[in-house]
């Protein structure tokens, strides 16, 4: 589970961002176009795509291309546009998951790539499981994909939606149904999921890499509360995102973004500390780049909760 602290901001900012609607266009249109970037640039980093954040944006807009970059790093970026694409059209369908959503996602990510495999389960075992815990053998795929599709049916209306995105693209991960491409195809299905549930799509970013693999391990072992975590996180920063750009006025001074060393110096915590609770998601953060970020606001109330009434 997310901490209840991050639970209870994830429901009160989508609360807010729903009041909201509908939102402005044109401010929609940009913050969709900037999500996808992320999104697109991030995962693939993840894969170990090493076209830049920069070099992403110039192919999506312009469809240039980098000599020293491979013809597949480049079709990686136009096809994960692709993907996303599709996700956003099921999103807006009453219809339910399935495996054959996940094999369409797959099939776009690999046009042009591997276009023999493209939306075809792997046949073969894994050579160097990303997982703790042994993959099916490839006879079993199909069957272990169609037991996620009716886990995913029966937990739909069980589970919170942020709790089965994240659960979910871990046990797709697990059963690795592709032979390559299982990541991405993971991440869309858990956007997918949380769209369908009114979110704006999260974004896992390549820094958090390490984390991210951590948290699956642990998920492996069945202790999915890292992953659960994580994915809370990306979450509401996605919500803050969405909702700082449909409330274009000035925030009051205790609400607006702090660095967290801006934010020990006003308060009686030091930035390392600061971090841990930005970190595991008991503190409102958010993350630039490489820096946390979060308010006075966010850390009052942490100090409130824990009892001290000090300034």
């Amino acid at each position: 589970m997310t901490t209840t602290n991050m639970a209870a901001r994830i429901a009160a900012k989508k609360a807010q961002l729903d009041r909201l609607r509908p939102f402005p266009e044109a401010a929609v249109a940009r913050l969709k176009k900037k999500q996808a970037l992320e999104w697109i640039y991030n995962s693939n980093a993840i894969e170990g795509n090493t076209l830049n954040r920069r070099e992403t944006e110039l192919i999506l807009e312009q469809g240039a291309t980098f000599g020293n970059k491979t013809v597949r790093e480049h079709y990686e970026v136009i096809n994960h546009q692709e993907a996303i694409r599709l996700a956003e059209t099921l999103a807006v369908q009453d219809i339910m998951i399935t495996a054959a959503h996940a094999r369409q996602f797959h099939a776009r990510l690999l046009a042009k790539i591997d276009d023999q495999r493209a939306g075809q389960y792997r046949v073969l075992p894994v050579q160097k499981p990303v997982t703790a815990n042994e993959p099916p053998y490839g006879w079993q795929v199909p069957a272990e994909m169609d037991g996620w599709a009716h886990w995913l049916r029966q937990q739909e209306s069980l589970m919170e939606p942020v709790e089965l995105a994240a659960v979910a693209h871990h046990k797709l991960i697990a059963i690795h149904p592709f032979t390559e491409g299982n990541g991405r195809v993971s991440r869309l299905v858990m956007n997918l999921i949380l769209m369908r549930a009114g979110f704006p799509p999260a974004v896992i970013g390549s820094g958090e890499r390490r984390s991210y693999f951590r948290a699956l391990g642990q998920a492996d072992k069945g202790n999915p509360s890292l992953l659960i975590n994580l994915v809370g996180r990306a979450v509401e920063h996605t919500l803050t995102r969405y909702l700082d750009a449909c409330t274009p006025e000035t925030p009051a001074p205790d609400q607006e973004w702090l660095s967290l060393r801006e934010a020990a110096e006003m308060t009686g915590y030091s930035a390392t500390y600061l971090s841990q609770l930005a970190r595991s998601g008991r503190i409102e953060a958010i993350k630039r780049g490489r820096l946390w970020y979060t308010t006075l606001q966010a850390v009052k109330a942490y100090a409130a909760e824990q009892g001290f009434t000090g300034s």
